[in-house]
């Protein structure tokens, strides 16, 4: 069965009208499609300070007639993510979920070290995420979502935030052929490249988008409109991704 998914990334909602506009303007464009995607992927950074406030926004904005998975960046607070945003009591553990669409099981994965800009996925989320795939028929796909990015993306911003001890998750995968690619967000850039030979996808950020090296000296460029991915994911387990800039 093929897989249609939207991704965005890094919305850092903050209470501004910037913010907000930016933000509801790619929900407004994928709630008008002719036709729905069946689930939208938010990698991480939904708030920009962690208040409840921020997220009680966000559950507003991102209201849709498509699932909404999410999960947490450097800039959320676990707590208030999972009281305002997730309808769960509040506490610090990692945030994990799967959650199957269209055939294919999506993991919605906890890379966040709270207060630390760079990722890592700790024991007990790797531990998750072996538990879960194992647990899935051999013929279920799968993907794994998460905010930071475990390689080098060529840029000394992203690159010096980065996810922490990537080879844990690589030998993990080698174990977890369903594991179709890997997606994250942070870098503020949407990318392409390979992790552990599988396609790794960084979603394009909301707020602003990164300034490349070759590009200029200021790293974030506020004045590029915010985009988007569409992965569709078909029966061979081949993903292929088109990108949208929202003028």
């Amino acid at each position: 069965m093929t897989a249609l998914l939207a991704h965005i990334s890094d919305l850092h909602l903050d209470g501004s009208e910037r913010a907000t506009r930016r933000a509801t303007h790619v929900m407004d464009y994928l709630r008008a499609l002719p036709h729905p995607v069946d689930a939208l992927l938010v990698t991480g950074d939904i708030a920009d300070h962690g208040d409840e406030a921020e997220y009680e926004e966000a559950a507003q904005i991102l209201a849709a007639p498509f699932p909404v998975l999410t999960c947490p960046g450097n800039h959320d607070a676990r707590p208030a993510y999972r009281k305002a945003l997730l309808g769960l009591p509040a506490d610090e553990g990692p945030i994990n979920q799967v959650h199957h669409v269209a055939g294919t099981a999506v993991l919605m994965c906890d890379s966040t070290i709270p207060r630390r800009d760079e990722g890592l996925l700790d024991a007990a989320t790797l531990a998750w995420i072996d538990a879960t795939l194992a647990a899935l028929p051999h013929d279920t796909p799968a993907l794994l979502a998460f905010h930071q990015p475990p390689v080098v993306l060529h840029h000394p911003l992203p690159d010096a935030h980065c996810l922490r001890q990537p080879g844990q998750l690589a030998a993990l995968l080698e174990a977890h052929p369903q594991v179709a690619a890997v997606l994250t967000g942070h870098a503020h850039t949407a990318a392409a490249t390979t992790f552990a030979a599988r396609p790794l996808i960084v979603g394009p950020a909301i707020t602003w988008t990164l300034r490349l090296p070759w590009e200029g000296d200021k790293p974030a460029d506020r004045e590029q409109p915010p985009g988007l991915a569409f992965h569709v994911l078909d029966d061979d387990r081949r993903l292929t991704t088109h990108y949208r800039v929202l003028p």
